[in-house]
C-alpha cells in the first residue's frame, strides 16, 4: 500500500517560530533605538552608531538565547526519551498496558487497543511511545543550533531595514523615513509569517504592526525627554 502523503505546515513550527520572533525583534527594537537616539537631537553619525550597535549586540543575543533555551528543552526532550528506553527495557508490560489504555481512552475496545498497541510495539515501540505518551517526533524535537542560526539571521537581516532608512536619511526626515520603513517591514513580515503558518493574514499582521508602533512612540517619546532634559 502506497504511504500516505498530505501537506501539513506544523512541520515548520521550530524554525517558523524562530525566524518570526527574530525579525520582528530586529526590526523593532533597532528602529526604536534610532527613533529614540534620533529624537534626543543626536547627530547623524550617533544614530548610525547606535543602529549598528544595537543590530550587532541584538543578533548576537537573539541567537544566543534561542541557543540556551531551545537547549534545555533539548535536554528535557533526551532525559524523557532515556526514561523511555528504561521503561521499555525493564517494565515492557507495564508500557504495553500504558499504550493500550491511551488507545481505549481514544474509542477503541479493549481488545482492539491491545491488539493494536503490540502491533504496533513490535515495530517501533520507542516511537510509538515517544508519539503517544509524549508528543515526541522527529519533526517536533527541538533543534538548538537551527533555531540560534534563524534567530540571529533574521533579527540581523529585520534590524539591517530601519538601519539603512536612517542612513540615507537626513537629519530633517530621518525620523519619518525610518518610521515608514520599519512599518512596512512589519506588514511585510506579518504576511509573510502568517502564510508561512497557514492562517489569515489579518490578525498577525495587526499584532506585529501595532505593538512595534507602540513600542517605537514610547522610545521616542523618552528619546525626546531625555534629549530636552539632557540638552
Amino acid at each position: 500500500m502506497a504511504r500516505h502523503k498530505e501537506r501539513h505546515l506544523s512541520h515548520r513550527a521550530n524554525w517558523l517560530r524562530a525566524s518570526v520572533l527574530g525579525a520582528n525583534d530586529g526590526i523593532i527594537s533597532t528602529a526604536a533605538l534610532i527613533l529614540g537616539v534620533a529624537a534626543s537631537d543626536a547627530s547623524h553619525s550617533a544614530v548610525l552608531t547606535a543602529g549598528i550597535a544595537g543590530l550587532t549586540a541584538g543578533s548576537m543575543s537573539m541567537g544566543l538565547g534561542e541557543y540556551v533555551s531551545v537547549s534545555s528543552q533539548r535536554d528535557t526532550e533526551n532525559a524523557d526519551i532515556a526514561k523511555e528506553k528504561w521503561e521499555l527495557e525493564h517494565t515492557p508490560e507495564r508500557e504495553l498496558a500504558e499504550l493500550t489504555a491511551i488507545y481505549q481512552e481514544r474509542g477503541l475496545s479493549h481488545h482492539l487497543a491491545r491488539q493494536v498497541a503490540v502491533e504496533l510495539t513490535e515495530h517501533d515501540a520507542l516511537a510509538t511511545h515517544l508519539t503517544e505518551e509524549l508528543g515526541i517526533t522527529e519533526e517536533t524535537l527541538a533543534r538548538p543550533l537551527q533555531a540560534a542560526a534563524t534567530s540571529m539571521i533574521s533579527f540581523a537581516i529585520g534590524a539591517a531595514l530601519p538601519l539603512i532608512a536612517a542612513a540615507v536619511g537626513s537629519n530633517n526626515n530621518r525620523i519619518g523615513l525610518t518610521l515608514i520603513v520599519a512599518i512596512l517591514a512589519l506588514l511585510a513580515l506579518g504576511i509573510a509569517g502568517a502564510r508561512a503558518g497557514g492562517a489569515k493574514p489579518l490578525r498577525p499582521t495587526l499584532r506585529v504592526v501595532v505593538g512595534g508602533v507602540v513600542a517605537m512612540g514610547v522610545t521616542m517619546a523618552i528619546g525626546r525627554i531625555f534629549g530636552t532634559a539632557v540638552g
